[in-house]
């Protein structure tokens, strides 16, 4: 028996040898005169309910009460379950809510929607009966052959939200749902997130009927649809016949633009945008006009990017759900009042205004680095708060999906109490957790917590959910920090030893940070916390550092550390390949770089040195790249001193998910004095093709033996994005690394 284990069983025993005279006796010395009942014909949720609440009071006590049906009932000592003429309490629960009661020697326990009953099982199993489920492991049960209800029970309970999820890896396992009273997408959904393309696919018809498509920069493309299209409505309208008819159970359908731009500008969207304010007018009354058509069904859409705002004449008529993405806004302050929120909170006050059917899509972690600690931990109660107060009546909370990602377990868990009563106590729900998932170690963990969140206040850091662990190495993340942090995990590791169990739980808390002193690694290089020795050799203890983490993550049930990034595996392989890499002596090594146009500094951590410090980018442009954004890259290079060249050569990196293009033309220049340069070689460079994948583009320049000290590499940027990537508000980026002189 672990630690916990004991101590919930001795909390029984103790609130046992306690008991006032009207205290229910449900076990006795591991028998039981009870019996469960439930309707003469009840539903799958009563049913389920009843096999629950059995299977758990067995595990606890050894008795099994026997399961009957109310015309088989004889007046013995029962726990009534769901809607029987015996019931007791208020005569209607709201939503998925449920009510508990006790009445002399008898128990009710009742549901109101859904799984309503299922959910007050457990709220008994959890509070009455010492059982647990923190996360997606089995739950612990205390041994005891004595099982005790309070007498004169009398609770009542109903969800804020009518759609309660929170996205991370506890909730694939379905017991972890009811027990928290979550939803899934997957069970509520016919049609879900952005639909457009599964409802006019661009491979059927955009060969043949470009006119179904968007209309952009004088173009058809397959970007988005043609919402003034009849064609395109009457689609649209047979898919939902057929899919409806073949899901009739699903509760939403979700009618909503592909992720990205390219809103439909033909006239007839464009007259429609207009009288609305923008793109959203166009959307909300292509999805009304599909919900007139099936009345009894309830359809969602996007609020997000170019349809955030809320129309200014059309309201989403009453089956209609809009659901609004906190996707701008910043990490580190509430959302009620960040300056990053201000958006979204006129947006989300604008769509309160004009329909009572709001959801929210909230996220909770770092998409482009899922185990980067990413401490919002103390703003996920504010923010659940903040859209009760204004009508929200779902939330889905995106976090890492079933990959493990920073503290999955804590935010599945107190995002699940909140989403429940976004009032509930914090004191009490952290310390539930906390001491129930880590054991003794839970109070180290809390402090590791706090000690992350304290510094990201005091160093004014910002919380990017597609930020960096490198870009916050000068604030919450910086060694110095890293190592106090490491610390408190020491602590955590030292109290959990013995059990196994805790101690690979305190491991898995402690991933965030090993993996932040490798990514950082990578842009430290030869410095004191790179992974490069001085004379550009790899560190002796780093290869097996590497391993030792990708077997960790393996452990912990990671399957890919950024949203659609690399899996544990292929990880290891980038490492292998970076580590393999032949240290090239470049004369222009540790140069001072002089530059025209601005870096742009969130994404060049090393700023102009990033050219010089002797290390390449790979295909990730937060790592090694020196970002210049909607201007040429003029870089001058300083030498210190005259040396003879014989070729220069640098990296531009094509990504164009992310805006980043390769130069129209690149053209390097040598000089002996820094003021009369001569031209060593001009590149003009192939546009862009729609097909080209991400890739890293080499560029040499022969320089015959000269001799220089200064070198000047000048790359245009394309002036406008190619059509198929044109973006309202974005313009070309550019990349460039280590400029290489040998």
């Amino acid at each position: 028996m672990n630690s916990f284990l004991l101590t919930m069983t001795m909390m029984l025993h103790s609130a046992c040898s306690q008991q006032s005279a009207a205290d229910i006796n449900l076990v006795q010395q591991g028998s039981s005169s009870y019996s469960i009942v439930i309707p003469a014909s009840p539903t799958k949720a009563e049913d389920r309910a009843a096999v629950i609440l059995q299977q758990y009071v067995q595990q606890i006590s050894g008795a099994k009460l026997p399961v009957i049906r109310e015309n088989s009932y004889k007046d013995q000592p029962a726990v009534f379950i769901g809607s029987t003429a015996h019931s007791s309490g208020p005569e209607k629960i709201a939503g998925e809510g449920f009510h508990i009661g006790t009445a002399g020697r008898q128990v009710f326990i009742r549901g109101g929607s859904g799984k309503g009953v299922v959910y007050g099982v457990y709220y008994l199993l959890e509070t009455y009966m010492g059982c647990r489920k923190d996360a997606g492991v089995p739950a612990v049960v205390p041994a005891s052959k004595q099982v005790r209800i309070p007498g004169g029970l009398a609770v009542t309970q109903s969800p804020a939200f009518v759609y309660r999820e929170t996205y991370y890896p506890p909730s694939l396992d379905p017991e972890y749902l009811e027990w928290h009273g979550l939803h899934r997408f997957e069970d509520l959904w016919g049609l879900w997130g952005h639909s457009f393309f599964k409802l006019v696919p661009p491979k059927t018809y955009f060969a043949t009927h470009p006119e179904y498509f968007s209309l952009v920069n004088g173009k058809r493309q397959p970007m988005q649809l043609c919402l003034s299209n009849e064609k395109v409505y009457e689609l649209a309208v047979a898919y939902f016949k057929k899919a409806i008819a073949d899901n009739p159970d699903a509760m939403y359908w979700s009618v909503a633009p592909e992720d990205g731009g390219g809103a439909c500008t033909c006239d007839d969207c464009k007259k429609a945008d207009a009288a609305e304010g923008g793109p959203q007018g166009s959307l909300i009354r292509f999805v009304n006009k599909i919900a007139a058509q099936f009345p009894e069904q309830q359809f969602t859409t996007l609020a997000y990017g170019y349809t955030a705002k809320a129309p200014l004449k059309t309201k989403p008529t009453r089956n209609v759900f809009i659901m609004l993405s906190t996707i701008d806004a910043y990490r580190q302050e509430p959302l009620a009042a960040a300056a990053s929120a201000a958006g979204f909170r006129k947006n989300l006050e604008d769509w309160e205004a004009v329909t009572q059917n709001l959801f929210i899509w909230d996220y909770t972690t770092q998409f482009t680095n899922y185990l980067a600690p990413f401490p919002d931990y103390d703003n996920l109660q504010s923010n659940l708060q903040y859209f009760a107060k204004h009508h929200v009546k779902g939330v889905f909370s995106q976090g890492s999906g079933e990959t493990y990602s920073d503290m999955a377990e804590y935010n599945s868990f107190v995002q699940a109490q909140l989403l429940w009563n976004p009032n509930a106590d914090m004191t009490k729900v952290n310390s539930s957790f906390l001491n129930g998932y880590y054991g003794k170690a839970g109070p180290w963990i809390g402090k590791y917590m706090q000690a992350l969140s304290a510094a990201v206040k005091s160093t004014h850091a910002v919380l990017d959910i597609y930020g960096n662990p490198v870009f916050n190495a000068k604030d919450y993340l910086s060694p110095a920090r890293i190592d106090e942090y490491s610390a408190l995990l020491d602590k955590a590791e030292a109290t959990a030893e013995g059990d196994t169990a805790f101690l690979q739980r305190v491991y898995r808390a402690r991933l965030p940070l090993e993996y932040t002193v490798l990514q950082q690694s990578r842009v430290y290089g030869t410095g004191r916390y790179g992974y490069l020795q001085p004379d550009g050799s790899v560190s002796a203890k780093w290869p097996a550092r590497i391993k030792k983490f990708v077997a960790a993550c393996k452990a912990a049930g990671v399957t890919e550390l950024a949203e659609g990034g690399l899996s544990p595996d292929a990880y290891q392989q980038e490492w292998d390949e970076l580590l393999a890499r032949k240290w090239v002596k470049s004369l222009a090594f540790g140069a001072k770089v002089t530059l025209v146009n601005p870096y742009t500094p969130e994404y060049s951590p090393m700023k102009e040195q990033t050219l010089t410090d002797g290390l390449t980018g790979g295909k990730d442009f937060s790592y090694n790249w020196l970002f210049t954004y909607g201007k040429d890259m003029i870089a001058t290079i300083d030498m210190g001193s005259s040396k003879r060249i014989g070729q220069i050569s640098l990296n531009f990196l094509l990504d164009p998910r992310h805006y980043i293009f390769l130069p129209e033309r690149i053209t390097v220049e040598v000089s002996a004095d820094g003021s009369n340069y001569t031209v060593a070689g001009t590149q003009p460079v192939a546009p862009p093709q729609e097909d080209d994948a991400l890739q890293i583009r080499h560029f040499n320049f022969a320089v015959s033996g000269e001799n220089a000290r200064y070198i000047r590499v000048s790359a245009v940027c394309p002036g406008t994005l190619p059509d198929w990537r044109a973006t309202p508000g974005k313009k070309a980026a550019l990349c460039c690394d280590e400029v290489t002189v040998e």
